[in-house]
């Protein structure tokens, strides 16, 4: 590497995903106990231009583990997607004598951090921080398991309901434009189906799910929809169900943001726990631009261009046992 690092900037961008803050601990102390100084950066890409940065120690990060959300807060920058914007970013960083970057968010904070990379050469490690699990090069993200247990929660409970009726329950699900919350939450909730952007046509999706209910003789029926699998959403979903069905009556749950909340699980909290730590190893065995990934329960080292640029895919079991547990 050119220089030493002596001082790290860390910051949280895009969405808050549950977990971020046990990852905001363990680059600090990783980095603290290298002998590295830590800078955080608040709110995000917006905060980094506007200079919003102070010194941690670890007594700022004691306490924190448990907690959802993000200490440091997150804001969306359009400011930041200018050249504009990324030069008032640089200049923070050379006021405050940053020397690397950590970035802890998913491919919209990737595309930010690899610009300002390029443009400065800056040392910019990402930590995949997302409750969709759509990063291409790790088999899971910060916050998608805590997201995951926080919808089939909800969903058992809806169940209770959904037996005393004749109806077609739709639970819209977030994840952008990615299925793996939908078709995961699915499985675990015995759901009859997934609706998902990655799969067949929504219309066939539809009425495979009311068939597989009509077969078990059900009066009703449980079905996950991703938030963008048809123009419209879930409420379009429901509207060509009783179009087609109208002996059907609908009922359409929106979790929305409880996905994104709470107190991170015990697989969350182990797994943003290592990816830190392992952020702070790439620096120092002089990695840059890469996205520290897990496979195979293995820490890895993911160019940011291939992670953004290259899309991830539905395991194709995965969805053939949803299909054969519905029936």
């Amino acid at each position: 590497m050119e220089y030493q690092i002596k001082t790290i900037g860390v910051l949280t961008s895009g969405g808050d995903a549950p977990g971020m803050n046990a990852a905001i601990r363990a680059v600090t102390r990783a980095a603290i106990s290298n002998n590295i100084r830590v800078k955080a950066i608040y709110r995000g890409y917006k905060g980094l231009m506007e200079d919003e940065v102070k010194e941690f120690t670890t007594q700022d990060v004691s306490d924190i583990i448990h907690r959802g959300g993000t200490i440091l807060k997150t804001a969306r920058s359009e400011e930041f997607r200018t050249p504009e914007g990324r030069k008032r970013a640089y200049e923070t960083l050379q006021k405050e004598q940053i020397d690397a970057l950590i970035v802890i968010g998913g491919d919209g904070s990737f595309t930010g951090a690899r610009l300002l990379a390029q443009e400065y050469n800056v040392p910019v490690i990402g930590l995949p921080g997302t409750i969709d699990n759509d990063l291409w090069g790790t088999d899971t993200t910060i916050g998608y398991d805590t997201a995951l247990n926080t919808i089939v929660e909800c969903v058992d409970k809806l169940r209770d309901t959904a037996t005393s009726h004749e109806r077609v329950f739709l639970v819209e699900v977030m994840g952008r434009d990615a299925g793996f919350l939908t078709l995961s939450a699915a499985i675990a909730a015995g759901a009859e189906a997934a609706i998902i952007p990655e799969r067949t046509p929504v219309v066939e999706q539809i009425e495979a799910a009311i068939g597989h209910g009509r077969r078990k003789h059900k009066n009703s029926s449980i079905v996950l929809v991703q938030e963008h699998a048809i123009e419209g959403g879930v409420q379009r979903v429901a509207q060509l169900i009783e179009e087609v069905h109208p002996e059907y009556g609908t009922r359409v749950t929106i979790l929305g943001h409880l996905q994104r909340g709470g107190s991170p699980s015990a697989y969350d909290r182990i797994l943003a726990s290592r990816l830190g730590c392992a952020a702070i190893q790439a620096l120092l065995d002089e990695q840059r631009s890469v996205m520290i990934g897990l496979e195979n329960d293995e820490i890895v080292y993911v160019p940011l261009s291939r992670a953004i640029q290259q899309k991830k895919a539905i395991k194709d079991d995965k969805w053939q046992a949803l299909q054969v547990l519905s029936i």
